[in-house]
């Protein structure tokens, strides 16, 4: 026997398989990723205003035709109520956490089957993906929260030392995001149609989250039917919306027990999303 032959006898043979089960989710590979997390995030903003007329502007006329649409209908005809704050401002800081949430939500579905290309090519950490499409929402979050700030001193209304809170908040609303967006890519990798049902969720979404109106009225209907107004909060927008008013306005008593529940809801789905995400991952490639 030549000495090659020898030597290959010698080395032991490694089985390649699929993991099977509920795959870990070796979070240490993101950190090692972390600087092509950087570029999926900057390339995602440079697409999004690339050859548009209006670039930027685009993340404020959103949120701010929304306003104007809610301060008309709901505020100036039904009469919904606004914590005694001028509607617009009302709304407004109800819509910039709620349009990131669903901006985040929306691409970050979408994530996945978008890179398809890539992800057959060569291999990555596959959640860098939906990460960087949510993370990617902070620079509108950043230019819409100029606007806001604008608005507030245009009615006189000043932010209070609750302020402090507010980037808890925008933390539970990147896990609201992060955590259904990716259930959602990983669904959608594998039925298609779940773009067609993304933006009715949204919709849907919206309308049991109190952007429009306060939580209160929720709350109180809930305490007539001797049921605890935590149980609203297991909508973790809930809780991030009420808890984004009473941090920057000063709005209320802080949202105690409604705002605990939201944290958790929002941290279960998030690791739930992710190990759910590890777990089809291994069939991405194939399908996507």
């Amino acid at each position: 026997m030549s000495s090659v032959a020898r030597a290959s006898a010698e080395l032991p043979t490694i089985t390649i398989k699929p993991s099977s089960g509920w795959a870990a989710l070796r979070l240490g590979d993101l950190w090692e990723y972390r600087e092509l997390l950087y570029f999926f995030v900057w390339r995602d903003v440079k697409i999004r205003y690339k050859q548009t007329l209006l670039g930027a502007a685009w993340a404020i006329l959103q949120p701010l035709t929304t306003m104007l649409v809610f301060t008309i209908f709901f505020g100036r005809l039904a009469h919904v109520g606004s914590d005694g704050l001028p509607y617009p401002v009302f709304s407004f800081a109800g819509l910039l956490p709620w349009t990131f949430f669903a901006d985040g939500l929306n691409k970050g579905s979408a994530s996945m089957v978008g890179d398809a290309a890539l992800i057959r090519k060569i291999y990555f950490p596959r959640l860098l993906l939906p990460i960087s499409s949510v993370l990617g929402g902070l620079v509108d979050f950043a230019i819409t929260f100029v606007v806001l700030l604008v608005l507030m001193v245009f009615y006189g209304v000043w932010p209070t030392a609750t302020i402090v809170f507010l980037p808890l908040m925008l933390l539970i609303a990147v896990g609201s995001a992060l955590g259904v967006g990716m259930w959602l890519s990983a669904l959608n990798v594998q039925y298609r149609d779940i773009r067609f049902i993304v933006p009715f969720f949204i919709q849907i979404w919206l309308f049991v989250t109190p952007v429009i109106y306060p939580a209160t009225k929720v709350t109180r209907w809930l305490a007539a039917h001797r049921l605890p107004g935590w149980l609203y909060g297991l909508n973790p927008m809930t809780g991030v919306v009420e808890g984004f008013r009473w941090a920057l306005l000063g709005t209320g008593t802080a949202p105690g027990p409604v705002l605990a529940a939201s944290a958790a809801m929002s941290l279960a789905m998030l690791i739930a999303g992710a190990f759910y995400f590890r777990r089809m991952e291994r069939t991405f490639a194939d399908v996507v």
